[in-house]
């Protein structure tokens, strides 16, 4: 079954990726920023599966008519983080670079079936509850307009007031992407939505990998490293957290169902160490890396942490593998595009700093395949009723 999708802040296109992989098909996608827009352009050039036939616009969503894809399956984006991450300047709705009131245009103005946002867990922290509670009422009712001169909190009230008149049920996730196969523990906070007059609920995708199952197979079959073809370093790990865990494993001997976490050590295998392979691209040594308070950079035997885009300071500061020895080194763009879940033919034009920006900001394209899937799968229910209604009629 065709599912058509419209896309908003594509930036690279990790977001894009998953949902192509999980068979949606773009109508449009929309990015400001010409190096991203250079990126995809690049490599549809290339001819690259999925990304051949996406139909990247370069301007802002701002100057965007949506009306032309009235109906469509699915809106997704992720709108601009700065305004809410931990290492940003926490500015929100005051920030000009917030552009939540054009993911609810979009909405309004296509009255999709279903959509997909996607931003920082810092948006839910308690200083951005309201600005976070009118951005759920915002999507589920987005006919109610705000009027000439009410200003967020006024509208805030009436929205609340009117929550009868929701087209939208909304759901807010809080997940991190390492539990649906990204090597990466990146936590956000996804708004799903999907209109009422369908008829069905969006339940969540349930989580395909843990934490518990990785250090079962580090810490009691052994078998993660008998994998990677090294010994075991000892019987217990380090982290006094994962200790516990483990301990407790033990007592209970009950094997954890899921999927192990990936780990760094997973993501790069094949890759080999910088500028010793010629036939891959972007995987090249860039110096300058050091390890200072709050970079750390990440365990090579733990999913990595966060990419961050470096909105101040140096680009991928944090952006650091750590070594046993306590040496540290940047992460490579094919390393860090591994972690996002881009393939290896996915090249990259222009500078590491600019390229890892772009990375930081990026959605794992395993995380929005597994969101993917769950709302085809719900919609093709949509598709089988609408069928029934016509046969009967």
């Amino acid at each position: 079954m065709r599912m058509r999708s419209v896309e908003l802040f594509t930036g690279c296109g990790g977001l894009a990726l998953g949902l192509s992989r999980a068979g949606f098909e773009h109508e449009v996608m929309v990015e400001w920023d010409r190096d991203s827009v250079g990126n995809i352009e690049h490599n549809k050039a290339r001819g690259l599966q999925h990304i051949a036939h996406w139909p990247i616009r370069h301007c802002d969503v701002r100057d965007v008519d949506w009306s032309p894809f009235a109906g469509v399956d699915l809106v997704a984006g992720g709108p601009p983080c700065q305004p809410f991450s931990i290492g940003g300047k926490h500015r929100g709705h005051e920030d000009e670079r917030d552009m939540w009131p054009e993911a609810v245009r979009a909405v309004r103005e296509i009255s999709p079936k279903a959509f997909i946002f996607e931003n920082v867990r810092g948006l839910a922290r308690p200083a951005f509850a309201d600005y976070m509670r009118w951005i759920e009422l915002s999507l589920a009712a987005p006919q109610i307009k705000p009027k000439s001169g009410e200003d967020r909190i006024e509208h805030l009230a009436r929205l609340e007031k009117r929550r009868r008149e929701a087209l939208y049920d909304v759901r807010i996730l809080k997940v991190n992407a390492a539990d649906y196969g990204a090597p990466q523990k990146r936590h956000r906070v996804i708004f799903l939505g999907i209109r009422r007059d369908l008829g069905v609920e969006l339940d969540p995708p349930a989580p395909t990998h843990s934490h518990e199952r990785l250090l079962w197979e580090q810490w009691i079959t052994g078998e993660y490293w008998e994998r990677h073809g090294l010994r075991q370093p000892g019987k217990n790990p380090e982290n006094r957290n994962d200790a516990r865990v483990v301990d407790r494993l033990r007592k209970q001997m009950a094997e954890p169902t899921a999927k192990a976490w990936i780990t760094c050590r997973d993501a790069f295998a094949g890759l080999g160490e910088p500028d010793s392979r010629r036939d891959l691209p972007n995987h090249i040594f860039q110096p300058g890396a050091r390890a200072y308070v709050g970079h750390t950079g990440s365990p090579l035997d733990e999913p990595a942490k966060a990419l961050k885009a470096g909105d101040h300071g140096v680009p991928g500061g944090e952006n650091m593998m750590a070594f046993a020895d306590g040496s540290v080194r940047y992460f490579t763009v094919r390393e860090a595009a591994r972690l996002q879940g881009l393939p290896d033919n996915y090249e990259f034009v222009g500078s590491w700093t600019e390229n890892m920006r772009q990375l930081g900001n990026a959605v794992p394209a395993m995380l929005a395949e597994a969101v993917a899937r769950r709302i085809s799968t719900v919609l093709a229910r949509t598709t089988g009723r609408e069928e029934e209604d016509r046969v009967a009629a």
